[in-house]
């Protein structure tokens, strides 16, 4: 009853084990359905030069809530292309097996389902109202049924060579039904989620600080090529495929499963 009045999904911030260190992240902020703790030493981030981003992976419980194994890969595929991308904004990308000055890792702690079927009487429902209005114009939209909305959790940290903490981030959001789409997927939420989350964390490390809540910034030009599904600035990114584009956004706001519109890489990112 408490979601149902809410209108979103509440995923939990646990300490999963994954980062190198806890004791430096700030207290628990958060509002409409989204926490974080971070931690962030901006003196050293503005030494570096070159970034390398290790592929996503789960853990033992997320992986267990999610069985199909390329469902998982959307997410965390999503999740690494993002971070790639708004990364290059500043520095130089490379492939996960070279050196480099900093080294991003990230590893999706929970995940929460989107319940398919209710997620497809949305879409219905939200078509038949007007759906053709954009998904991201702020209380316009049809909104969603606000059941069987999914979630995610993600804990991520950039290390130094040395293997020195220089960023860190847990974090945590739940679909709500004003500004998530509905998606015909267990992992339709997630999806976009993983997005959001890359947005978040990249912010931190490119500004040294917390970010806003509300990101009014232009979004640079390489940026918007990569969005529209266009050759990333670095190959490097390549690595974990171009982003779906205008095909994709289409496609997200008629429910599609992610499946139709993902590029998948080319060559599978190195462990």
């Amino acid at each position: 009853m408490t979601v149902a009045a809410t209108g979103c999904t509440s995923v939990p911030l646990k300490e999963s084990g994954t980062l190198t260190s806890y004791s430096s992240l700030a207290p628990v902020k958060g509002k409409f359905g989204r926490k974080r703790r971070q931690y962030v030493d901006a003196q050293q981030l503005a030494q570096a030069q070159t970034v390398r981003i290790i592929p996503t992976r789960f853990s033992f419980d997320a992986a267990s809530r999610i069985k199909s194994e390329a469902d998982r890969a959307l997410v965390s595929n999503a999740l690494d292309r993002a971070l790639c991308v708004a990364l290059s904004d500043k520095y130089e990308l490379v492939p996960a097996s070279q050196r480099a000055d900093l080294t991003v890792r990230s590893v999706v702690t929970d995940i929460v389902p989107t319940n398919k079927g209710v997620a497809a009487a949305a879409t219905v429902a939200s078509v038949g109202g007007g759906f053709a209005i954009p998904s991201d114009v702020p209380l316009i939209g049809i909104p969603r049924i606000p059941f069987g909305l999914g979630g995610l959790a993600v804990e991520a940290e950039a290390i130094d060579s040395s293997n020195v903490q220089l960023a860190a981030m847990m974090w945590s959001r739940g679909a709500n039904f004003i500004q998530d789409a509905p998606r015909y997927s267990e992992v339709g939420d997630a999806y976009g989620l993983a997005v959001k989350f890359a947005q978040d964390f990249s912010r931190t490390i490119i500004t040294g600080k917390e970010p806003k809540m509300l990101d009014i910034s232009i979004p640079s030009r390489q940026r918007v090529q990569s969005w529209l599904g266009g050759k990333p600035k670095y190959k490097a990114c390549e690595a974990f495929g171009r982003a779906p584009g205008l095909v994709g956004k289409v496609a997200a706001n008629y429910g599609l499963p992610p499946e139709w519109t993902d590029k998948k890489p080319k060559v599978s990112p190195a462990p």
